[in-house]
């Protein structure tokens, strides 16, 4: 089974782009989806995260994204401390469903993983796909989704590999900025290109 490594930056399109490949019958694992799973209560990762970074859990013992949040994006050492915790679940977990795809014979899949490339994931993969839009718009997108001030938006942007780093590491572009129609026929041309 190929499977294809699919990124982007915060607020830039992916899960939009992961669901028109979703839609076009090619599965999708999504590394978000996963780091969820490995801190749902009663998993060690969680019982770790609320002894590294204290209070971050709520009262009724789930994961407290915002606190969280709030502490991780301000300092890069306490996004590797987080990191260190969770990523080593999440790549076996991914391990695990991607051998379970393959065992049902599908021939092409998506790792849909933000932090693809910084993780070194991208060079495991048969191609990535990094999906990209304007500045501007990403910045839009991230403070109406989250509902952050421009500062607290552009502090969660800065703190990733930005989509000109990342460009380099493409074997495909999605430009998200523009119309759902003209996304979706960009993910067309991409799996017909598999196909050749």
């Amino acid at each position: 089974m190929r499977l294809y490594g699919l990124t982007g930056g915060i607020a830039s399109g992916k899960s939009t782009v992961s669901a028109f490949f979703r839609e076009a019958g090619i599965p999708v694992i999504d590394a978000d989806a996963l780091a969820r799973e490995v801190v749902e209560p009663g998993q060690p990762a969680l019982a770790e995260i609320s002894a590294r970074f204290p209070g971050t859990l709520t009262a009724e013992g789930t994961l407290d994204r915002a606190k969280l949040g709030a502490l991780i994006f301000q300092d890069p050492a306490e996004r590797a401390a987080l990191g260190a915790i969770t990523h080593p679940r999440i790549q076996a977990l991914a391990l695990e469903r991607t051998t379970a795809l393959a065992a049902t014979g599908a021939t092409a899949a998506i790792y849909d993983a933000p932090l693809l490339i910084e993780n070194k994931l991208s060079e495991a993969m048969n191609g990535v796909i990094l999906v990209t839009c304007p500045p501007e718009v990403q910045l839009a997108r991230l403070m109406a989704r989250n509902a952050l001030t421009e500062a607290q938006a552009r502090q969660r942007i800065d703190s990733q590999m930005s989509l000109e780093q990342k460009r380099p590491f493409a074997t495909w572009l999605i430009d998200n900025g523009g119309s759902l129609e003209a996304t979706r026929a960009q993910v067309k041309k991409v799996i017909a290109g598999w196909k050749e």
